[in-house]
């Protein structure tokens, strides 16, 4: 049996790029886990310091179950490299190489409006872009 696994994200500012991949990907904000009605009841458990907040993170699921969970946390220090580890945005639809570029240049447009940033173009197969804080990610079509 293979292991269930979570994403996460460390990031500056949580509701930003919450925002964003919840824009990106479709997610929603997860419940909190029972009993417990909200995520700040569900923090207060944990006697956070004074200096964080539930702003401070965030957490993503896929409304079908069928996607990695996300946690957004804010951390102090900033991204300073290229991610080791990045999401592929893939963008369902057949059609021809032009049609499938077509449809992938239009995901990447609607991200940009979301705040995303295109970094480079790679020879009509996929898009690299970077969400809010720098994280890079790419644009493609769905595997056939």
């Amino acid at each position: 049996m293979a292991a269930g696994f979570d994403l996460t994200f460390d990031c500056t500012d949580a509701r930003l790029l919450a925002g964003f991949w919840k824009t990106a990907l479709g997610y929603v904000d997860e419940p909190p886990p029972p009993p417990f009605r909200t995520r700040e009841e569900w923090l207060a458990q944990f006697d956070l310091p004074e200096d964080e907040s539930a702003d401070d993170g965030a957490w993503l699921c896929d409304p079908d179950r069928v996607g990695p969970r996300l946690s957004i946390l804010k951390v102090p220090e900033p991204k300073t490299a290229k991610n080791r580890l990045h999401i592929d945005v893939r963008v369902a639809g057949h059609g021809t190489p032009e049609e499938r570029w077509a449809r992938i240049r239009a995901e990447a447009e609607r991200l940009v409006r979301a705040g995303g940033t295109v970094v480079e173009e790679m020879d009509r197969h996929h898009i690299l872009m970077a969400d809010p804080e720098g994280n890079e990610f790419c644009v493609g079509a769905a595997s056939a």
